[in-house]
């Protein structure tokens, strides 16, 4: 990388000092405040910091962080990769990210989609992966056909390669701009936020197709569309035909090879998030072959699909922040295994908890369900509207210590994670 100017330099130590005395107060990782004090006096830092790079950003609803440990993962096979591993995905996060990391060649940043056009302008990343749109904290994010919008004409003229979903309407559209665009057929089990065509406002018919062999479409991946594809009945906008096919549990790349994801992380959405980490990384030069080891190696992302240990009890964190994670987070629930959910309604989750109302909680019944959390009173209720017998309780420690010895699942959303992972002292 070239040198930083002096003004820089003197911001990156400055916003370091401030991220220590934060981490050595308790104050948090730093992520934060180190970068909020380095653009006080450097603006521009994270254009500096970006200039030189190759860098990736990924923006999604749901995933970003995992995706991102994942891709992380994979580069790292050709270098030292700066990345904001603690999910801090707006500017000063990155900024932190790649200050810590300043000689690093390569980049991976997880992004806010709010700030994904911002990001792009600024750093002028090579990469970008889209990977889903849903709804989440309305009142902060807004519309996300707005969202999809503010994507799409982030990438018009830009000169970067786009990995993107093409089993999402929404994302396909806001990618539909960019000059290049590798189209992953990574799945879209929560279709509630797309039954109209983005384009023209039309219905969306969702068609069953047969799987066609290697090479029959020409070139790359055939589509094993299935319920994922789609078109508009009113439009010309349709599914694009994608490169690399997430096929259960295995991934089908562009020249029709088919590699098991047997990764440590579980459940569908992550052998999705995989499938882009690969598509990405090919897009660096990196081949699957060399690239997917990498992605075995990734065991938890900051907290997520831990176990932690209290009193002979083993209780594993799930993040579910809206209702397409909680979906994700039921697909990995051990049927067998009672389940602490816990829901806060603070700024970073969006005070709004309507949307407790669109996630379908019936696949709970038959097991012990404990509910806790700031807001556990309006989950309480739609528990009890979905027939899904509970038991209150006043806290996690509480909920946890209701348990028999052995193995509980928990879910929770973002600031009620972040809570129970600090009650362990962050150590998972």
């Amino acid at each position: 990388m070239t040198q930083l100017p002096l003004r820089a330099q003197l911001a990156t130590a400055l916003g370091r000092t401030a991220a220590t005395l934060s981490r050595a107060t308790g104050r948090g990782d730093g992520s934060v405040i180190g970068g909020r004090v380095s653009m006080l006096l450097e603006p521009d830092l994270l254009r500096q910091l970006a200039r030189d790079r190759k860098l990736a950003l990924v923006s999604a609803t749901n995933g970003k962080t995992t995706t991102t440990r994942l891709i992380t993962s994979a580069l790292s096979e050709l270098g030292e990769v700066a990345t904001n591993a603690f999910g801090a995905n707006m500017p000063a996060g990155h900024v932190s990210a790649l200050s810590s990391a300043k000689h690093a060649p390569y980049g991976v940043l997880e992004v806010d989609e709010k700030y994904l056009p911002e990001v792009i302008d600024t750093t002028g990343a090579g990469v970008i992966c889209l990977m889903n749109l849903s709804r989440d904290q309305m009142d902060r994010a807004g519309e996300i056909w707005l969202l999809a919008q503010k994507w799409r004409r982030a990438l018009a003229g830009k000169n970067t390669h786009v990995i993107a979903n093409a089993d999402d309407p929404l994302v396909t559209w806001g990618a539909s701009t960019a000059a290049s665009v590798t189209w992953v057929s990574a799945g879209q089990p929560w279709k509630e936020d797309s039954w109209c065509c983005p384009e023209c406002g039309g219905p969306l018919d969702r068609k069953g197709m047969e799987y066609v062999p290697p090479g029959s479409l020409g070139s790359g991946a055939s589509s094993q569309a299935g319920e994922n594809d789609w078109a508009c009945r009113e439009c010309t906008f349709r599914r694009p035909e994608p490169s690399w096919v997430l096929d259960d549990d295995a991934v089908i790349d562009p020249r029709g090879r088919r590699w098991v994801l047997d990764i440590q992380l579980p459940g569908r959405a992550n052998r999705a998030n995989a499938a882009i980490a690969l598509a990405t990384a090919e897009a660096f030069g990196l081949p699957v072959e060399r690239a997917l080891p990498r992605l075995r190696e990734v065991r938890s992302v900051a907290g997520r699909y831990t176990t932690v240990e209290r009193g002979g009890r083993h209780a594993r964190l799930l993040l579910a922040k809206n209702p397409a994670g909680w979906l994700e987070a039921f697909d990995v629930l051990d049927s067998s295994l009672p389940v602490i959910l816990s829901v806060n309604a603070q700024g970073p989750d969006g005070r709004d908890t309507s949307w407790l109302w669109d996630v379908d909680y019936r696949v709970l019944r038959g097991r012990p369900v404990f509910v806790t959390g700031e807001r556990r009173l309006d989950l309480a209720l739609r528990l009890d509207v979905a027939d899904v017998p509970f038991q209150l309780a006043g806290s996690f420690e509480q909920a946890l210590g209701a348990q028999p010895p052995g193995k509980v699942d928990v879910i929770a959303n973002y600031t009620a994670f972040q809570q129970i992972r600090s009650e362990f002292g962050r150590a998972v």
